[in-house]
């Protein structure tokens, strides 16, 4: 089944949620522990992560359009007012990261030539400035968007233990396979 029973996201909706958390999580890694690499296994790292990254961006996108185009399950009505206006700026922030981080480090090295995605093509440049200082910008930015990221993703999986530990109301079991869905 591609769509979603009344309380539980489809598949579909599921597989993006977890690829791309997947991804993400990947990314972040990569760029830890190449920190203390050798130059030439730092740039092979190096190059990894911005596959991975162009890879967020479409599936982001792929996300996006799929959650524009398919019905996602009401709230709970268990909910107040405050966590579904949160939950919503959540979710939006998470889709302006997902989107808006890959497109600020590809221009960030759309400087130095086009970015191979594993092999397969070859990503463009982008038409943005390339020089020393705006290089420089757009990587402050990504990283800043990296920091926000993180905090985002720790505000969701509290946000996620405390629907499951605390209020036990079945929310996880929305977007978790082996989870039971509320209702």
């Amino acid at each position: 089944m591609l769509s979603r029973t009344s309380q539980r996201c489809g598949r579909v909706a599921m597989i993006l949620h977890w690829l791309i958390a997947l991804l993400i999580a990947l990314n972040f890694a990569a760029v830890w522990v190449s920190e203390t690499m050798p130059r030439p296994e730092r740039m092979q790292t190096m190059n990894n992560h911005k596959a991975i990254g162009l890879t967020v961006l479409i599936l982001s996108l792929v996300r996006l359009a799929w959650r524009l185009t398919h019905r996602y399950p009401a709230p709970l009505p268990s909910l107040r007012g405050w966590e579904k206006a949160l939950a919503r700026l959540v979710h939006t922030l998470f889709y302006v990261l997902m989107i808006g981080m890959p497109l600020i480090g590809w221009a960030m090295v759309s400087g130095g030539g086009p970015v191979s995605v594993f092999g397969v093509f070859s990503a463009p440049l982008l038409p943005v400035p390339t020089d020393r200082g705006s290089a420089g910008t757009f990587h402050a930015i990504h990283g800043n968007l990296g920091t926000a990221l993180l905090v985002l993703f720790g505000l969701h999986i509290l946000g996620a233990l405390k629907h499951q530990l605390l209020d036990r109301d079945g929310t996880l079991g929305r977007m978790v396979p082996f989870l039971r869905a509320p209702g």
